[in-house]
C-alpha cells in the first residue's frame, strides 16, 4: 500500500501567504484606480454643469456673470447631479466654472501641480 498524498500543513500556510501577499500589493492599485474613476466622474459632472450653464444663459438671453437658479440647471442636467466621491457642487454664476467640494475634485484642465 501506498503512502497517502496531499498537501502538508506548512505547504498549505505557504500557498496562503503567497496569496496574502499579493492581495496585498495589489489593494492600493484598486483603491487608487476607485479615487481615479471618482475624479474622473466628478470632472464630468461639472463640465455638464457647466454646459448647462452655458445652454440656460444663451436660451434665456443671460449675461456674463448672471446667476442661474440651481432648479433651473438641474432641469438641464435631467436631475441634480451627485458627487460620486460624497461632495456638492457649486454651481457659480455663467462664465465661472463649476466647483466641488472635495479639495482633489476640480474641473478638467484647471489642475495644478503641487
Amino acid at each position: 500500500m501506498a503512502g497517502k498524498r496531499g498537501f502538508t500543513l506548512v505547504e498549505i500556510m505557504i500557498v496562503v501567504a503567497i496569496i496574502g501577499i499579493l492581495v496585498a500589493a495589489a489593494f492600493p492599485a484598486f483603491r487608487q484606480a476607485r479615487n481615479r474613476s471618482f475624479v474622473n466622474a466628478c470632472q464630468n459632472n461639472m463640465v455638464q454643469i457647466e454646459n448647462a450653464k452655458e445652454r440656460w444663459a444663451v436660451e434665456s438671453y443671460q449675461q456674463t456673470g448672471a446667476i442661474p437658479p440651481d432648479e433651473e440647471i438641474d432641469a438641464y442636467l435631467r436631475g441634480a447631479p451627485k458627487c460620486p466621491g460624497g461632495g456638492t457642487y457649486t454651481y457659480n454664476p455663467v462664465s465661472i466654472l463649476p466647483e466641488c467640494s472635495i479639495e482633489n475634485h476640480v474641473y478638467p484642465g484647471t489642475e495644478t501641480d503641487s
